[in-house]
């Protein structure tokens, strides 16, 4: 008689067929949340798939974990739609009461925009009542807005500003506020000096383009994703290397400068030290840093469904935030053929900013489509490099390699760092591996505060 009482093996795969890790529902939620655009497709998962994980992985957490992935998504990974996704389910979370989600719904709200974003996101399924700590965390929110910030906003959407005002009873902190609300309710308020609103207004384009940059009136995403129409509208180089010079760096991705010097090629040269410019007081990572950095197909195709960039832009932003902070660093790119399922890797040049990144994109060219092979590329880079501090690995995990496990790699540094820019369903650096998910410069403070207290 055949037994049925037997162990069942694990077939969990990446999406190019190399062993994955089995995760717990946490780590399963952040890699899928870290580096998320919401609703939009990727290379391997269609973004209603990615949503759809979403919503089932909250409700397999625990409510204090889904509140902090959150707040992190929001705050140091700089994603606005996925974190509201997260607290409109945890609204209904069965085990909800065990925190104040009106307080989590408060922190990840941080423009007037979201407050409206949110409620979209409550009511995609059908509308219905909000819940008691809903209505408290947008009229907490609400309460966070100055006038500049609701006129901005204030638009001609399916659900408005004052609709969120209405629905939420929020109460202003004193009456200048009152009154500001009872404008945005009259529709009174006045329309704030935007580059939307002053270009709008048929004004010379060129004119109020440089009385924008003069008056730093522009946003620093604003600034880098108008650069083309300044340059169509006639600005001097200087004029706009001046606006960048005194540009906000805070809350852009790193990719945005990548985005904005393929477009403006002409003014690479200004755009590049704005990148760089935040990480002139950056502590230093110490030691030796071997870089490797996945340049496989899917590195290649585009980070979303919308996105202008690829997978492989967003890392070589990141390697290149990583170069300019390392005391000593070996930097490789790799990918192989997925056929013969044999790695093919090699050493960069130690280049500064853009032209690293061109180094990337030359060895693209010329390393094969295959996917990353963990443990060929590990194995390699051990022969070359001997020892090092940290190795920190850039890719989706989308690992090729059906004959070694990659959870057998050589992690030979004292630190090893798995760095996924994807929100592929399944993965592969987790045990031996520190895995960091997502595409923000805040991957940089979270290895140094980590190491600092590892050496303590």
């Amino acid at each position: 008689m055949a037994r049925i009482n037997t162990a069942v093996k694990s077939t969990l795969v990446t999406a190019e067929g190399a062993k994955a890790q089995i995760i717990n529902p946490k780590l399963n939620l952040r890699r899928s949340v870290m580096a998320c655009m919401l609703w939009e497709d990727n290379f391997y998962e269609e973004g209603e798939s990615i949503a759809d994980r979403i919503r089932e992985l909250v409700h397999a957490n625990k409510p204090e974990d889904v509140a902090e992935i959150a707040i992190e998504a929001r705050g140091k990974m700089k994603l606005r739609h996925v974190p509201l996704l997260l607290v409109r389910e945890l609204a209904r979370h069965t085990k909800a009461a065990s925190i104040k989600v009106s307080d989590v719904l408060a922190q990840v709200i941080q423009r007037a925009d979201e407050l409206c974003e949110f409620l979209a996101i409550y009511w995609k399924e059908k509308r219905q009542p909000l819940s008691g700590q809903v209505k408290k965390g947008l009229a907490k929110a609400f309460t966070k807005f100055s006038a500049y910030d609701l006129a901005k906003y204030n638009r001609n959407d399916a659900v408005k500003l004052k609709d969120v005002l209405f629905l939420s009873h929020a109460k202003p902190k004193d009456e200048e506020q009152a009154e500001v609300w009872k404008k945005l309710i009259a529709g009174t308020l006045e329309t704030p000096d935007t580059w939307e609103v002053s270009l709008s207004g048929g004004k010379d384009k060129k004119e109020t383009w440089e009385r924008l940059i003069t008056e730093n009136k522009l946003g620093g995403l604003a600034f880098l994703r108008n650069l083309r129409n300044m340059r169509e509208a006639g600005l001097s180089k200087s004029v706009i290397s001046s606006g960048l010079e005194k540009m906000k760096v805070d809350r852009i991705l790193p990719f945005r400068f990548i985005t904005a010097a393929i477009h403006n090629p002409q003014i690479e040269s200004s755009i590049e030290p704005v990148m760089m410019r935040c990480l002139s007081i950056q502590e230093k990572l110490l030691g030796k840093t071997v870089l490797i950095l996945d340049v496989s197909g899917s590195m290649g195709k585009a980070l979303s469904g919308k996105s202008e960039i690829s997978r492989m832009d967003s890392a070589a932003a990141l390697a290149i935030l990583f170069r300019e902070v390392c005391e000593e660093v070996s930097i490789y790119a790799t990918a192989g053929n997925d056929h013969s399922m044999v790695h093919a890797t090699s050493i960069l040049p130690s280049r500064h900013g853009f032209a690293l990144r061109d180094a990337f994109k030359v060895a693209e060219s010329n390393l094969g489509g295959g996917g990353i092979f963990l443990k060929q590329v590990m194995d390699y880079t051990l022969n070359e490099e001997k020892c090092a501090d940290r190795v920190i690995v850039f890719t989706d995990e989308q690992d090729c390699d059906r004959k070694c496990n990659p959870a057998n790699a050589n992690t030979y540094g004292k630190r090893n760092y798995l760095v996924n820019i994807s929100s592929e369903r399944n993965g592969i650096g987790y045990g031996k591996w520190t895995h960091i998910d997502g595409f923000s410069e805040a991957i940089i403070d979270y290895i140094i505060e980590s190491e600092k207290v590892s050496n303590a």
